[in-house]
């Protein structure tokens, strides 16, 4: 998958996490039924690997499939079993790494720009700043775009839909949204 051309084209990874796995799953099938290209299901969630298996069951090979929170080596082994087809992380470290070494894309999450650089390394296809809302909004996705013109940004934390259209306009590849587009359907 080449999950930054994916990101260009499709502008949105909708983040689906919540307390119960059949209303994450069918949250899931609603949005991929609605158009939504990217999906991404957090690990965060209740049952997060059995909701990414029958989303996948579901949703068929063709149909892009991420797995966010993605922290340690083991939950990349776990999410790459499971059919996730790329991962996304809340920082830099064991899970980035093993997903890379499995063939899985990685969305990383960075705040810094040394942290910026160290993904890009690493190998990350782009760059997740997380918490976009906390880290001061479309403001610091255009600071960080001086010295970084040409990385895939993706702010993800606090988006909505305002906030959305500031990114985009800001420069930023894709968004990140989870409660603001899905409200409480994955909790419930």
């Amino acid at each position: 998958m080449d999950l930054r051309a994916a990101l260009a084209a499709h502008r949105l990874v909708a983040v689906v996490r919540g307390d119960d796995p059949e209303a994450a799953l069918r949250t899931v099938l609603a949005l991929a039924d609605e158009g939504i290209e990217l999906i991404e299901v957090s690990l965060s969630g209740t049952d997060a690997l059995t909701v990414i298996e029958r989303a996948r069951e579901a949703l068929g090979p063709g149909r892009p499939l991420g797995a966010g929170t993605v922290l340690t080596a083991e939950d990349a082994h776990a999410v790459h079993r499971a059919g996730a087809d790329f991962a996304v992380t809340p920082g830099l470290g064991a899970g980035m790494a093993t997903a890379r070494e499995l063939g899985l894309p990685v969305l990383a999450g960075v705040m810094t720009p040394t942290e910026v650089i160290a993904a890009r390394a690493l190998g990350a296809e782009a760059l997740k700043i997380f918490p976009a809302a906390q880290a001061g909004g479309p403001d610091y996705l255009k600071a960080l775009r001086g010295p970084f013109p040409h990385e895939p940004f993706v702010p993800v934390g606090g988006v909505d839909e305002a906030a959305a259209r500031a990114y985009l306009a800001a420069g930023a590849t894709a968004v990140g949204i989870g409660s603001p587009l899905v409200g409480d359907a994955a909790d419930g």
